[in-house]
């Protein structure tokens, strides 16, 4: 199993080099399982690579073997086409260019778990063998293996069970926190590095078992689990019992955004940390405007300098309207009307980063920029030396009103007086609240094309994440200065480590527990408020929905003792499979477990995937007064002798019953099945969510569900 991880994550780089070598034209030949149904092995797969390589030398680029069959090989479009109708053959797709989802949060979430459960903050991670020798497995563009983050020093020998070698990324001490390059540190990285900072910023001890991974991930649209190669291999992976955890993407907050949306991968969307990057602007009469963004510049309070908006500095030049100045669009500005001055400037157009305003505006003489932008405010840029602060629409128009009421001022009673300011280079903010809040760019639900599953699953600190970095990578480095060792970046690629470093730690203390049972526990023990107590909120305050944060955020102690558990095995994922249209002759040459005289339901389609026996609840096309049933199962993995009780989250217009409504479990008895029937008493033109909820005095097993009429 170890083998296979290797395998398949040293042959991701080659088959990027060779695409790029022949313009892409490198192929994926899926062929399903690695063995027959009775445990044989498959000769077809052999069969086609030897006919190929018989006509065409050295098109196979890679070939697989282990998790399943198939190979990666060098083909026409004719070729392809002519190929996927072989026997044997899934599908045939060109390999894929894969976009990225690119110290302190693993604090902040050790403080959120103590405040939702009243225990100790630093349990249960205070044990330095939390997670030891459990492998995590990861797509990345790479990894620094000199970074501090991973000296190996006074750890005991590589378990003897264990195959290959370190430098083979079989990586130890995987318990999950900050820090690839970044998200390998994030999740398994093992020292930990005192003083860890970017350029002083985000100080403090960089712990072991993390690593960051910048995941490699679907694009958003109607997913094809017959080509999806993350899907595929996902699939393999958890059949035979490996977990897999993956970003759900960067598109947000767009709708429908969400991607790796197969229900064997638990999906990662990114929230904020109770850290704020600060760069405080001080206006004239010394009022201060807390902005955002990383800027290391020379700034200071002493100094003022003449504050002026994109509007008023308009060039006379017919090229740009209004709308462009007032968005610092570069050759929109007068030089002379800049010179010498702060600008402030909206951000409604997309053509431009605040960086590229900037180097036109210095090389025109400004001084210094503030831009008006929620999602900049948010998730901080860096803007190395110069001095730019990001500030809300709310401030913006603070800044704005200052300016127009200072100069009707000094028109009002003649008196010489202008408006002001200077920006502060940026501090680091701890306890910063409300926090967690949804990143902007986090990918949302629903899921495109499958209404009936909820995605994203859980949602984990993925915004101004600081972790170890290549210290030769002299783009990161400020003018004079040597490259950091440590970054910070954001995107759910920065979240989901923190869910593979927890489910790692699961997995360690409880071996024999399936991967759904593991996604069980991390989703029905998440959190769903923040650390004013008050419901989480995405960027724009609104209240989040599982759309937006699935379960909740991660809790560090509850998937250790969550009670009771969803497990979903195999073959709930061939009628997955099943419901989704797949034939199934090509299900079949799909799994492993499937067999040969197995076929669909008849009554496959997509309200049967509702009836998945996952840890949340999707239903659709629901109309008025009308109800749909649905079917779940639940095992014991807490006390023995326990009784649960339903207790159910109702929003207005909907009526929601479980039957039955108490569960008892007993040495005897550890799996019982309930129902949950849904009726819309009232017409909705918004999505209802809700959450049903088995309780006892020890356990609060939780669900979310989305109910919707379309």
């Amino acid at each position: 199993m170890e083998a296979n991880l290797i395998e398949k994550m040293k042959t991701t780089a080659r088959i990027a080099n060779a695409a790029k070598e022949d313009n892409n034209g490198v192929y994926i030949v899926y062929m399903g399982a690695s063995r027959l149904p009775n445990g044989a092995p498959r000769s077809d797969h052999d069969h086609l690579l030897s006919v190929l390589l018989k006509r065409k030398k050295n098109s196979v680029v890679e070939t697989y073997s282990n998790g399943f069959l198939g190979f990666a090989a060098r083909l026409s479009e004719e070729e392809a086409k002519s190929i996927a109708q072989r026997p044997g053959v899934v599908s045939v797709f060109r390999d894929p260019v894969l976009q990225l989802h690119t110290t302190r949060s693993w604090d902040f979430l050790k403080y959120q778990t103590a405040l939702k459960t009243d225990s100790t903050p630093s349990s249960p991670f205070a044990s330095s063998s939390t997670g030891a020798d459990t492998i995590i497995g990861i797509l990345d563009t790479g990894i620094w293996p000199e970074a501090e983050s991973f000296i190996d020093e006074d750890m005991g020998p590589i378990p003897s069970h264990w195959k290959g070698s370190r430098e083979q990324f079989l990586l130890r001490h995987a318990q999950g926190r900050e820090w690839a390059r970044h998200t390998r540190r994030i999740d398994c990285g093992w020292a930990a590095v005192s003083g860890a900072s970017y350029y002083g910023l985000a100080n403090g001890t960089a712990e072991g078992d993390r690593q960051v991974q910048e995941s490699q991930c679907s694009s958003p649209g109607e997913p094809d689990f017959a080509t999806d190669p993350i899907a595929i291999g996902a699939f393999h992976a958890v059949e035979k019992g490996i977990i897999v955890v993956c970003s759900a993407g960067n598109s947000g907050p767009i709708s429908s955004s969400v991607v790796n949306v197969a229900p064997w991968i638990l999906t990662v969307a990114a929230t904020t940390i109770d850290r704020d990057f600060e760069a405080d602007i001080v206006l004239g009469g010394n009022k201060v405007i807390k902005g955002g963004g990383i800027n290391f510049s020379g700034l200071n309070r002493s100094t003022v300098h003449p504050l002026i908006d994109g509007r008023s500095a308009q060039s006379t030049s017919n090229q740009h309207d209004e709308a462009d100045a007032r968005n610092c669009v570069p050759g929109s500005l007068d030089d002379g009307k800049v010179k010498g001055k702060i600008v402030i400037c909206e951000s409604t157009d997309e053509n431009y980063e605040p960086n590229d305003k900037f180097d036109i505006l210095k090389n025109q003489g400004a001084i210094g920029m503030i831009v008006i932008d929620n999602d900049e405010r948010q998730v901080p840029s860096k803007y190395g030396t110069f001095p730019i602060a990001a500030v809300t629409e709310e401030d913006g128009a603070t800044i704005l009103s200052y300016i127009n009421s200072t100069r009707a001022n000094c028109i009002l009673f003649y008196i010489e007086s202008n408006p002001v300011a200077t920006i502060l280079p940026t501090v680091m903010i701890q306890n910063y609240k409300p926090a967690p809040a949804i990143g902007y760019f986090s990918s949302r639900g629903p899921t495109f094309g499958i209404k009936n599953l909820l995605k994203p699953d859980i949602a984990a600190p993925g915004v101004a994440i600081l972790a170890a970095w290549p210290s030769n990578d002299k783009k990161e480095a400020l003018p004079e200065r040597d490259p950091p060792l440590f970054d910070v970046l954001s995107g759910t690629s920065m979240a989901c480590p923190h869910v593979s470093g927890l489910a790692a730690t699961v997995k360690s203390q409880h071996p024999t527990w399936s991967a759904s049972s593991i996604r069980s526990a991390i989703m029905t023990t998440a959190i769903q408020t923040n650390n004013l107590h008050a419901p989480i909120t995405t960027n724009t305050g609104s209240i989040a929905t599982p759309y937006d944060i699935g379960a909740g955020e991660i809790s560090l102690t509850g998937p250790l003792q969550p009670g009771l558990v969803y497990e979903t095995e195999t073959i709930d994922y061939v009628y997955f499979l099943c419901n989704m249209g797949y034939d199934a002759n090509k299900i079949k040459s799909i799994a492993l477990a499937v067999p040969n005289n197995f076929s669909c339901p008849s009554s496959s389609g997509s309200d049967s995937i509702s009836n998945m026996n996952y840890p949340s609840i999707a239903v659709s096309s629901l109309k008025t007064n009308e109800s749909k049933t649905v079917n779940r199962t639940v095992t014991n993995v807490g006390d023995e002798d326990s009784t649960y009780t339903a207790a159910v989250e109702i929003p207005a217009g909907l009526h929601v019953e479980v039957v039955p409504n108490k569960l008892q479990f007993s040495k005897s008895v550890k799996k019982l099945s309930f129902q949950v029937t849904f009726k819309l008493t009232a017409a909705s033109k918004e999505d209802l969510f809700g959450s049903v909820t088995w309780a006892n005095e020890k356990y609060k097993v939780r669900s979310p569900f989305v109910v919707s009429n379309a």
